[in-house]
């Protein structure tokens, strides 16, 4: 069994795998599961929780070249935990997953590293503020301010991150509900980034700016048993505003959204509030994938189509999953990243 097989292996035991997408829907076991009454506190909640089974920071963008080409970026790290706490060296019970891709409107390339906790290859740090995989990075004096940095063998970037509005909530105070029994994870977003930096890509160095937005999500039974997979929206307005949206794919779907106002006040949806109907499919990979999508949220005023700036934007990793730029047009104009699982 290679590295990655046995990895994979260890992140996703063979019991769990027919219990949600990705083995998220088993049971916590002896890990620490989401509370309601848990009052997110900053800085420290940027970085690790140990006793949680899973975990991320997810960075997304969206990007234009100086000729008006649009790209998306994407960075994120996952840690795993095989027993709750942390340990010392080898002993550690953290397995840490990173992800990096860059997206054009003709070309999707991805890459993939995999470590082990304790022994420094991997980590995260709440301040100031760090989370890394080998030689890539997102750190900075604190999440306003960012450098991030990675690379694979047909792409890198090197970028910096600005925040220019608040952190948001979701769910109740960061408390999000993922279905109808209750299981949750403790969420929040910065959807506020500006980004200047440059992509290298195989024609050469581009200049970029654009927008990003980070999610940090942790929990140790995110899913039910019944949900197979979901369908998430983050899309960001012309007029400032911003809407988070994802539907939960099972028996009967769940869906929950967040509203962002350009001030960064908030408004969280409950189950049927949200909607996303899929218009035309596209097939990649050999699955069949909806990369053409109505999107609304009636209390809003949203009702927009959501389209994929490049169909074949295919992660082809460990836990392969569909993620990619996205164009909003509509009741409302913007840009957006769409992360579809379970196809």
């Amino acid at each position: 069994m290679n590295a990655r097989a046995l990895l994979l292996a260890l992140l996703l035991p063979l019991p769990a795998l027919a219990q949600g997408f990705a083995g998220l829907g088993s049971a916590p076991g002896a890990f620490a599961t989401p509370s309601p009454d848990t009052v997110l506190t900053f800085p420290a909640d940027h970085g690790p929780h140990p006793d949680f089974r899973i975990e991320w920071w997810y960075l997304t963008a969206n990007l234009t070249g100086p000729d008006g080409t649009p790209y998306g970026l994407q960075w994120t790290l996952f840690r795993t935990a095989l027993a709750p706490g942390e340990a010392p060296g080898w002993q550690s019970p953290q397995l840490w997953m990173g992800h990096a891709a860059v997206t054009t409107p003709t070309a999707h390339v991805v890459a993939e590293r995999l470590a082990r906790g304790g022994i420094g290859q991997a980590g995260a740090q709440a301040a100031p503020f760090a989370a890394w995989i080998d030689d890539w990075a997102m750190q900075g004096p604190d999440l306003d301010r960012l450098r991030l940095t990675a690379s694979g063998a047909e792409f890198a970037y090197d970028v910096n991150l600005t925040a220019t509005g608040p952190l948001v909530l979701h769910g109740q105070q960061g408390y999000s509900v993922k279905s109808a029994a209750g299981q949750a994870s403790h969420y929040y977003s910065q959807p506020f980034f500006q980004v200047s930096g440059t992509l290298t890509l195989p024609d050469g160095a581009v200049p970029v700016t654009g927008t990003a937005w980070l999610d940090r999500e942790w929990s140790s039974q995110p899913l039910a048993q019944d949900q197979r997979g979901w369908d998430w929206f983050s899309l960001s307005f012309d007029s400032g505003a911003k809407l988070m949206g994802f539907v939960l794919r099972g028996t009967t779907d769940y869906t929950a959204a967040t509203w962002i106002a350009p001030d960064g006040g908030t408004t969280a949806y409950p189950d049927g509030a949200f909607r996303a109907t899929p218009r035309a499919t596209h097939s990649v990979a050999g699955r069949t994938l909806p990369v053409d999508w109505q999107v609304s949220l009636p209390d809003k005023g949203v009702d927009v189509t959501v389209r994929a700036l490049n169909p074949d934007a295919w992660m082809d990793t460990s836990v392969p999953y569909w993620e990619g730029p996205v164009t909003v047009t509509g009741s409302h104009g913007g840009v957006g990243y769409l992360e579809m699982t379970g196809y």
